[in-house]
Parts: structure tokens; C-alpha cells; sequence
């Protein structure tokens, strides 16, 4: 089996989704639980959360809500630790993205942690924020990209 890009619809495909947000947020990167698992982190209208599926293993997450009119925002992307420098981070914001559009939805925006301002760049993201600003004590950037 290759990577799989899954769409999340069940309760176990959530889980092994909060399961890598925990990994990756919580434990590397020291955000609260509190501030990580939210009302979104649910099967639902409000959300539409995706994974990466690599020979059957979980290996990247994340999610996008309804931001404002016309607007998707990409939130909760993370690639677990085992899974990193292989792609999967950009073939997922990718699936997002196409998700968005069939949905839509005009534009992406994303805040984005300041080192990953790069990554984000090279995938058409402009920074629109005016400065940089703190989210769960870690130092982020505002980007939208149009779709």
C-alpha cells in the first residue's frame, strides 16, 4: 500500500488524527491539551478533518473550518515526528486545498508558526498579518492564499 489521503468519517480515523496533533503540539512543541483539542475536533458540519495514510500508519493531520465568507482556514496541520522530510506535509495542505475548492471556498488562510513561513511560501501563501503574533505561546504569521 502506498499513501492514502483519507478524508476523516469515523470516530477511529478522528482519533488516530488527535493522535498525532498530541504527538506533534502537545508533546514536542509544549501547547496545553486545553488549547489544542477544541469544539472543531468533532465528525461534523463545522469541520472537516483529513489524514495521511502511510502503508497504513498515521502520518499526517489536520483540519479546515469555515473561516469567513468565501474563506477556508487550514488549521491542525502536523506530520508526525517518523513521518517528516517525505512530502506528506504538502501533499495534505494540497488535499485540503482541493477539498476547499470543491467546497467553495475562494481563498486559504492559515497562521502559520514562523519557521514554517517558508514551507507555507513555497505553497503560495502570502503573509497578510501585519506582524508576528503569539497562538498557544508560540510565535505565528497570518498567510492566505487564493484558490
Amino acid at each position: 500500500m502506498a499513501v492514502e489521503i483519507v478524508h476523516v468519517t469515523t470516530e477511529e480515523q478522528l482519533q488516530m488524527g488527535l493522535t498525532i496533533r498530541k504527538k506533534v503540539f502537545v508533546e514536542e512543541q509544549k501547547v496545553p491539551e486545553e488549547e489544542e483539542i477544541d469544539e472543531y475536533d468533532v465528525i461534523g458540519d463545522n469541520a472537516h478533518h483529513f489524514l495521511i495514510m502511510d502503508n497504513g500508519e498515521p502520518a499526517a493531520a489536520g483540519r479546515l473550518i469555515y473561516y469567513k465568507a468565501g474563506a477556508a482556514k487550514m488549521q491542525r496541520i502536523a506530520v508526525h515526528q517518523h513521518h517528516r522530510s517525505k512530502g506528506y506535509g504538502r501533499i495534505l495542505l494540497l488535499a485540503m486545498e482541493e477539498r476547499a475548492r470543491e467546497l467553495g471556498f475562494e481563498a486559504s488562510v492559515l497562521d502559520a508558526q514562523c519557521h514554517a513561513e517558508v514551507f507555507y511560501s513555497k505553497l503560495g501563501y502570502e503573509v497578510i498579518s501585519k506582524e508576528p503574533f503569539y497562538d498557544a505561546g508560540i510565535l505565528h504569521v497570518r498567510m492566505q492564499k487564493a484558490l
